[in-house]
């Protein structure tokens, strides 16, 4: 089956099918809505409905919302996204760009509930939400379409969708947990606590899992089967505390067959990486990545951004993620890093990297780390080790469950800089936020490890109060 990921495309498929879409809003092509609370059925849904008694145009509503994922909102490699901006944020990065960019008062940690950003990647992501929640329900009410696509429909939504409230949980801590595209519920709706929020996600998680085909259907993986489903429920336990279960999903992961091991470093971020999980295809043949485009420079000084000093330090002698996933740019006497993760900035003859979503050598880890919790330190030490040898570095001495973690915090550090937040997050989880940033970080407070709710969206709906601490 073709893949289409394109909104252009999408639309003129529904043209040439006659099908006039009205959707609503975030689902394919809407940007009309501004508010969080702003999402609603057409009042006349026949058009809307028609859509998933289709399979080719059920398929390009999801394509839509993967494209949506790769350019714009919280998971995009552009500067507004979570790679770029956590980066920011924690310690991985130092700016360089306009004291005008929408990068500053992360940089800076000086985020208002007024800052313009908290508002466009609170709705920009719950829009990605009701655009799965409208898929969910419109695949429900099909007349038509076969039950495979049905199940296989809905399990994507599901994914995304717990991806996205994952996300918002792990930024603003209590969130609205969304399943419908009831704007009359939606005004009103209470948060849920993080705990209670993450039990909700193992259950969408699990069915995801039911429903979804075990096989990739496309080679390069850019369509979620089950083991990514498999990959974001690890994840989930792992920040649950739920140990024994985060190690079962990631072994789950871990031995899926169509998954290999990838042990040459400037192979893991091309399209073709054996190692890959899940990935969002370019929007055209020929792009490459929103990720390389932000963090590639050529000349200095960096013009928007460059990796802290203090990260590229804490690679170790020897460690050919240094060598590989970091570039120096020299100029003015000085040197400055830049991310060399994905290496192509720019358009070539084919798209030579997509961006990559979930990768086995974040599996290793979380397992590592869900062994040592459970007292598995051998275990634990094997799949650490797994993951430095291909960097080219010796197995580690830690022998505690005190050094191991340790070791496996660091190690997360230098295998998944600028992907998505994950160093942020650690952080978080290890307890240890203000320790690393306090006297690191211009302006930071305990509070920080909070976003603010926007204020606009406390304004509108009351039931999202109180306001997070210190803002």
């Amino acid at each position: 089956m073709k893949t289409i990921t394109n909104n252009k495309t999408i639309q003129d498929l529904f043209r040439k099918l006659g099908i006039i879409l009205i959707v609503t809003c975030g689902t394919v092509s809407c940007n009309s809505c501004s508010d969080f609370n702003e999402v609603e059925l057409p009042a006349s849904q026949l058009a809307g409905e028609s859509v998933y008694e289709n399979t080719t145009t059920a398929n390009a509503v999801m394509a839509g919302i993967y494209s949506k994922l790769r350019d714009g909102g919280l998971l995009t490699g552009l500067p507004a996204g979570m790679s770029n901006q956590l980066g920011h944020y924690a310690d991985e990065l130092d700016f360089y760009g306009s004291a005008s960019a929408s990068t500053i008062p992360f940089y800076n940690n000086a985020l208002l509930p007024t800052t313009r950003d908290m508002s466009s990647l609170w709705n920009s992501t719950y829009n990605i939400i009701y655009s799965c929640n409208a898929v969910i329900e419109g695949v429900a009410t099909s007349q038509s379409l076969p039950q495979q696509d049905r199940d296989r429909l809905t399990g994507e939504a599901l994914l995304v969708r717990s991806l996205m409230h994952f996300y918002l949980a792990n930024l603003y801590g209590a969130i609205p947990y969304v399943t419908s595209t009831d704007y009359k519920i939606n005004t009103t709706i209470t948060k849920t606590e993080v705990n209670d929020l993450y039990s909700l996600l193992v259950n969408d998680l699990l069915q995801a899992i039911e429903l979804l085909p075990q096989q990739f259907s496309t080679p390069l993986k850019v369509i979620p089967n089950q083991v990514v489903a498999k990959a974001l429920l690890a994840r989930v336990y792992l920040y649950s505390g739920l140990w024994a279960e985060a190690s079962d999903m990631a072994s789950a992961v871990i031995g899926n067959q169509n998954l290999i091991w990838e042990t040459q470093l400037d192979q893991v971020f091309l399209k073709e990486s054996s190692s890959t999980i899940w990935q969002l295809a370019s929007a055209t043949a020929g792009k490459n990545t929103n990720e390389g485009a932000t963090f590639i420079f050529e000349t200095a000084p960096p013009p928007f951004t460059a990796l802290s000093n203090a990260f590229v330090g804490a690679f170790e002698q020897g460690d050919l993620r240094r060598e590989y996933w970091v570039t120096e740019v020299t100029g003015d006497n000085q040197v400055w890093y830049r991310p060399n993760k994905y290496q192509q900035k720019t358009t070539t003859a084919t798209s030579m990297e997509y961006s990559i979503m979930f990768r086995l050598a974040e599996q290793y880890l979380i397992r590592a780390e869900a062994r040592v919790r459970q007292g598995d330190l051998i275990g634990a030490a094997d799949d650490l080790n797994k993951v430095r040898e291909r960097a080219g570095l010796t197995g580690s001495t830690a022998t505690t469950v005190e050094t191991l973690l340790e070791a496996i915090l660091a190690e997360r550090r230098v295998e998944l800089f600028t992907e998505m937040g994950q160093r942020f997050f650690d952080l978080k989880r290890y307890g240890i936020l203000d320790m690393e940033l306090i006297g690191v970080k211009p302006g930071w407070n305990s509070t920080d490890s909070l976003f603010p709710l926007p204020e606009a969206e406390l304004l509108a709906n009351p039931n999202l109060l109180p306001q997070n601490p210190g803002y």
